[in-house]
């Protein structure tokens, strides 16, 4: 309902109301604008698919840029002499500035221009990732310092580029243009390890591999400026009107907070993020040791490193990444019209399904190298079904106007108790079982073997959360679609009454 005052003011939904938050929608009309005083904004089919492909190509360099550091990871550790743990620490305060800047992105996404926003982050990362390249062999913490830097301009776009692809598309065509964008998840990792390995073996100097994805995003960057909208908040849903909710930062958070698909989803993808984020960075160095320790190669003792198992698995991740994804996705869209929570089960059957498979490899590593690919292909395919799916649930269960938030919040959770810290677990895991036979050559071998056992038993907890993510999300789904319509929920339970205000005069509506 709406009060019956001419003028409207600008309603907020007070922190003190007993509503849930997940169910506003029983004031949704008096939370937005009327029709007739709403700026309608139309943006072409044309312009919006070339927004995405714009945003796709970005994707791509920055997962590119990140797995490169994994791609020539012996010729760093090798030239800055550093241990396990130590090289991981590259990647996790990359990870770690990531998170903590990606609640700052989201709540700005969700209240100002976006495209300035990403504009702004993406020559952060142009500039700090360029520098990386310029370090050198006395000046290790200055590596250290700008990979925390790069995190800043990743987290201003990894927040906020999906949110514009959900406002431009709504329905199979977002699922469709959602998988796309990350595609270029695992494709972007993929190429990161070849161009990475490829480039340090052509130069001889792992400092060339860091200079290629600036040069390239520089073009990403002029066409970030020119070819990408920022379409209103909510805009395919609601033809272009968009949608406009005044709510505090701490009102997102407890609506968040309570949406139960969100959170256990949320932790699902923090599995995920630990496994994928320990597997992309030490499972090259694994089967290098592994080859060595079979007698297949030499120690490296001088740049640049062997670099066979980074082309191999590089185009491993391609693959997989491309093959799962449509696959996920595809198996969305079939059983989605009879089973309404299929895309949680998808990734849990994806993670549950990968961690008999990571661990047979892991073992199976000692005797045969061929074999091992074998099961880290099946292994990565089931993982990468969660892609596309993962990035949907979030997009169909929160509102428009808390995307942002949304995906920052998540991805602060998902890279805090992922990402950040899993490489860094497994190389320190592996140094202290080195310790205990320092004196054995193929130790340093068996010691990365055994730290990476953590990697399948985090699968299968990640299965289990979108379990029960799956009992939650057809109901949470349904109220976030009505919420946008601005339709009464048909037999929901009563509501207490909703008090709002916007400071001198305040509307109670009843359920």
């Amino acid at each position: 309902m709406e009060p019956k005052d001419e003028q409207i003011p600008r309603w907020r939904v007070g922190s003190g109301s007993s509503l849930r938050y997940g169910a506003f929608v029983n004031s949704m009309s008096s939370l937005t604008p009327r029709a007739e005083e709403k700026e309608k904004v139309t943006i072409s089919p044309r312009r919006a698919y070339l927004a995405v492909a714009v945003l796709c190509y970005i994707n791509l360099l920055n997962y590119a840029e990140r797995y490169t550091i994994a791609g020539v990871l012996p010729n760093i550790q090798e030239f800055f002499e550093i241990s396990d743990s130590t090289a991981a620490l590259i990647q996790t305060v990359f990870i770690s500035s990531f998170l903590l800047l990606a609640p700052l992105f989201g709540y700005l996404g969700d209240r100002y221009n976006r495209k300035y926003i990403m504009i702004g982050g993406l020559s952060v990362w142009l500039v700090t990732a360029a520098g990386s390249s310029l370090v050198t062999k006395s000046y290790f913490w200055l590596l250290m310092l700008l990979r925390a830097m790069v995190g800043i301009g990743e987290a201003s776009y990894s927040t906020i580029a999906p949110t514009i692809i959900g406002d431009l598309f709504v329905g199979t065509k977002r699922s469709a243009m959602i998988l796309v964008f990350y595609l270029f998840i695992p494709v972007g990792s993929g190429l990161g390890y070849i161009t990475g390995a490829g480039v340090a073996a052509l130069t001889g100097d792992w400092h060339w591999s860091l200079r290629i994805t600036p040069i390239l995003g520089v073009v990403g960057l002029v066409l970030l400026v020119f070819l990408c909208p920022n379409p209103p908040r909510g805009a395919a849903e609601t033809q272009g009107e968009g949608v406009n909710v005044a709510s505090s930062y701490q009102e997102d958070v407890k609506y968040l907070l309570k949406n139960k698909s969100y959170v256990w989803s949320s932790l699902g993808v923090t599995a995920t993020a630990f496994l994928t984020g320990a597997l992309g960075f030490w499972t090259p160095t694994f089967l290098s040791r592994a080859r060595f320790n079979q007698g297949l190669i030499s120690e490296c003792v001088k740049e640049p490193c062997d670099s066979t198992d980074s082309y191999i698995f590089g185009a491993v991740t391609v693959v997989t990444g491309i093959l799962g994804a449509c696959l996920g996705s595809v198996l969305s869209r079939w059983f989605g019209v009879k089973v309404a929570n299929v895309d949680p089960l998808i990734c849990a059957v994806g993670l549950l399904g990968s961690a008999p498979c990571l661990f047979v490899a892991i073992f199976v590593a000692s005797a045969s190298i061929t074999t091992t690919y074998v099961f880290i292909f099946i292994g990565e395919l089931l993982i990468s079904l969660n892609w596309a799916v993962m990035a949907d649930i979030l997009l169909y269960v929160v509102v428009p106007t808390r995307r942002s938030t949304a995906e920052a919040l998540q991805i602060s959770v998902c890279h805090l108790l992922g990402d950040a810290g899993s490489p860094y677990l497994v190389g320190v895991i592996s140094d202290a079982i080195r310790r205990s036979k320092p004196e054995n050559q193929g130790w340093s071998f068996h010691s990365l073997k055994y730290s990476l056992l953590v990697c399948p038993f985090v699968g299968i907890l990640g299965g289990v959360f979108f379990l029960l993510t799956s009992v939650y999300i057809t109901e949470d789904r349904r109220v976030a679609a009505l919420s946008i319509e601005g339709t009464p929920q048909q037999g929901a339970t009563s509501e207490p009454p909703i008090e709002l205000s916007n400071g001198d005069k305040t509307v109670i509506i009843e359920s």
